[in-house]
């Protein structure tokens, strides 16, 4: 069985985050942030990032136009935020969730966004929401190190929306999800 890997980049130096990769034998990072720039960490550039990945022999793969949470598809959007599931539905996610399962059939891949913590992010509420029926483990690099895997940030996530527990799990996941989703597109129409 694959395992898909997700990390994010916050405001590690990039010695730290090169050794995070490393230690986890991550062979290719896949970039899901719909703009590969840094204002406030220049190391996580889009050109210095590549340059800095090869010398080590980790593959860079862009995908933040297909996977990236601030799609150019207007139908994406309702009163201003994204709709997750909208973005779900459309061809660019599809295709790029296909060529991420490629990507995963060759090599050790590893998402990365900007947000240290995974339930911050959409790479797991929206992409990992997404794979999580796949015949895949999926483990979030942690910023000390440590792998949490999705059925635990799934019982985080459970635990702080405080979703009742005499519904069945699938039914309480999804409900995260959800509450998670709208919480995050509502902290994105603010900062746009």
């Amino acid at each position: 069985m694959k395992t898909l890997y997700t990390i994010g980049h916050s405001n590690h130096a990039i010695e730290k985050f090169l050794d995070l990769l490393k230690t986890h034998g991550i062979e290719a990072l896949c970039d899901v942030r719909s703009k590969p720039y840094s204002r406030f960490h220049p190391q996580f550039r889009y050109q210095q990032l590549k340059e800095v990945l090869q010398k080590h022999n980790i593959a860079y793969v862009f995908l933040g136009k297909e996977l990236g949470a601030k799609p150019d598809d207007l139908s994406c959007y309702h009163d201003g935020k994204l709709q997750y599931a909208r973005l779900a539905e459309t061809e660019a996610f599809q295709a790029g969730m296909t060529r991420l399962k490629t990507d995963l059939a060759s090599s050790r891949v590893a998402l990365m966004c900007a947000e240290k913590e995974p339930l911050d992010c959409h790479r797991t509420i929206l992409i990992c929401r997404h794979l999580r029926d796949e015949d895949l483990i999926i483990k979030h690099i942690l910023a000390d190190g440590y792998l949490e895997d999705q059925h635990h940030a799934e019982q985080r996530l459970i635990d702080k929306f405080q979703i009742v527990q005499d519904l069945p799990f699938k039914e309480r996941v999804q409900r995260a999800y959800d509450l998670q989703s709208q919480k995050l597109a509502s902290q994105m129409s603010r900062k746009t």
